[in-house]
């Protein structure tokens, strides 16, 4: 992750509407994670957002790229998310959080978490999402923008999925939120979340976040050059024997 994208985002999240949107996101990742097992569960990123909380597996790790860190958490491991120093096919769970919008290299990371986790390991990624009322305000000229990241940097959630079948991840879960505009007051934010409800009921615009659910798939494995010896019948066939007529008959 850019160090400068990640530290807008860390200021961004303690804005009115970035903690709003953080709580979604939030409780979104923790009912994805609750009932995960495994050995390893590894977080990519924003060590100050403890996402793994929920989740019971014993080795839990959370990857930063800069040492100039200030917070103290238990398996901190410093790295860039597109070269993850660990073994391949050895994490069970990992949890990526606004990862893809703040790098240069998105399909490395995701390369690196297909190489990185199990069969049947979980990915789970939260991101921003540029087709929401969030999104498009940012996108309009002369309008100061709110947001940590350029509109043009983020990962739609429909690219995300479409980048997640190449690798053979199959999307489970996709959940969106925070339908409302941007709102930089809690008065208006509780005004306007109705909004959330009218989702339900068919909102044509998307949600100002998502969180995206994947599972890695691996093909079943294809045994080549064994030879079966084919198991003869038990019963064969008897011979009709023919009735011969007398030629002087």
């Amino acid at each position: 992750m850019e160090q400068a994208r990640t530290e807008q985002l860390m200021q961004w999240q303690h804005t009115v509407p970035g903690r709003h949107a953080r709580a979604w996101m939030h409780r979104q990742v923790n009912a994805l994670v609750g009932n995960t097992f495994g050995y390893h569960a590894i977080q990519i990123g924003l060590p100050h957002w403890d996402l793994l909380r929920a989740n019971r597996i014993a080795n839990k790790f959370c990857t930063v790229d800069s040492q100039n860190v200030d917070i103290v958490r238990k398996g901190l491991v410093i790295c860039v998310p597109e070269q993850l120093p660990f073994e391949s096919e050895s994490v069970d769970l990992m949890v990526l959080p606004h990862v893809l919008e703040c790098s240069h290299h998105p399909h490395q990371i995701l390369r690196e978490v297909e190489r990185v986790l199990r069969p049947e390991g979980k990915a789970v990624f939260a991101g921003l999402n540029p087709y929401s009322l969030w999104g498009l305000r940012d996108r309009i000229p002369g309008l100061e923008s709110h947001l940590p990241v350029a509109p043009a940097q983020y990962v739609s959630q429909a690219r995300l999925e479409d980048w997640l079948e190449l690798l053979s991840f199959d999307v489970t879960q996709a959940n969106q939120g925070v339908y409302m505009p941007y709102c930089q007051s809690r008065r208006w934010l509780h005004r306007w979340a109705f909004m959330d409800k009218l989702a339900l009921r068919g909102w044509p615009l998307s949600g100002a976040v998502y969180v995206v659910e994947a599972i890695k798939r691996v093909s079943a494995a294809k045994l080549v050059g064994l030879e079966w010896k084919q198991v003869p019948p038990k019963f064969k066939s008897r011979a009709v024997a023919a009735a011969r007529r007398d030629a002087n008959m």
